[in-house]
């Protein structure tokens, strides 16, 4: 039933001469919904916002103990040990989430790039309905199978005779590649959906003027879909990133670093994501400094990855184009 609008006669004049909207079923449904929708975005801008003040909280208290120059410029993190043995500068463990992170990416970038370029501009549809579905089940695979995979499997057979005895069962070379291919897929397929969605008229166009299909997917398609590739690069560095799991088994819990040792790939450290599981799965009394330094990594975790979004945005921003 539609809404009915009503008008004055054409000689009235005053208030009653303006239209009408009566109420009817279907505006009422309409405001119905709108409410709920409206509820839904409130509810999620709600939850960040409880989450944001449950940190900040925990982390003022925290500065209350600690010098935000201890926090920045200290020699080392080590905030599990005795009094006198404490140091919590962030800076070691901020610096090995970022070196897994490079290494997941050096691994992760080019492969899944590739493997989109393929899918995109040289596969035929069969072989595209069957290794597109594989790429989205093993997006789909837990992650602690890929960290199992890393400590039972990978280390000790294959980086262990490769590299000798001087790989630690705990690494960072281990981890950031069990990573790399576990973000692989994202990379793949949301790179492989945003070059698909390239017009095909700048295919024919490039092919009209004798470019090979190497040059149009390079040179054409790649350029042109350059926003959504950002995209993926940024998702799957994201994921990277603030990957626990697979960091906590492979690479370690990130409780005890020497600024020097995140240096070296072949000995173990861990994230802030792997830092707060292990150590909130320890036996650290509540309102302890300990118990602060999980809600403050947690804390200068958000920070990061907000800024590293914002930047994200503006390069997809940047490089977007919209065809009609």
């Amino acid at each position: 039933m539609a809404a009915t609008v009503t008008a004055a006669s054409p000689g009235a004049s005053g208030p009653g001469s303006s239209l009408i909207r009566t109420r009817t079923r279907r505006t009422v449904g309409e405001g119905i919904v709108r409410a709920i929708l409206f509820a839904a975005a409130a509810l999620s801008v709600l939850t960040t916002l409880l989450i944001v003040l449950s940190l900040l909280r925990e982390t003022i208290s925290f500065f209350g103990d600690v010098s935000l120059s201890d926090y920045l410029f200290g020699t080392k993190w080590t905030p599990l040990l005795g009094p006198a043995q404490q140091s919590f500068n962030v800076w070691p463990l901020l610096f090995a989430t970022f070196f897994i992170t490079l290494i997941a990416l050096v691994v992760a970038l080019p492969l899944g790039l590739l493997c989109a370029i393929y899918l995109a501009e040289y596969a035929n549809r069969r072989v595209r309905q069957v290794i597109k579905p594989v790429l989205e089940v093993l997006a789909g695979v837990p992650t602690i199978v890929f960290g199992y995979f890393a400590l039972a499997y990978f280390t000790p057979n294959i980086l262990k005779p490769l590299l000798g005895s001087g790989v630690g069962t705990n690494n960072q070379l281990a981890a950031g590649i069990i990573v790399g291919l576990l973000v692989l897929p994202t990379i793949a397929s949301v790179a492989e959906d945003s070059m698909s969605a390239v017009p095909y008229s700048l295919r024919e166009g490039a092919f009209g003027i004798g470019a090979n299909r190497m040059q149009v997917s390079l040179r054409i398609v790649f350029p042109a879909a350059l926003s959504g590739i950002v995209a993926a690069v940024v998702l799957g560095a994201s994921r990277a990133f603030g990957e626990t799991v697979v960091i906590l088994l492979a690479a370690g819990n990130g409780q005890l670093l020497p600024n020097g040792a995140v240096t070296n790939p072949e000995a173990p450290a861990g994230n802030m994501a792997a830092f707060i599981a292990g150590t909130a799965g320890g036996d650290i009394p509540q309102g302890s400094i300990e118990y602060k330094t999980i809600f403050t990594i947690g804390f200068t975790l958000f920070i990061v990855t907000r800024i590293l979004n914002a930047l994200a945005i503006r390069l997809v921003n940047k490089y977007r184009q919209v065809y009609e």
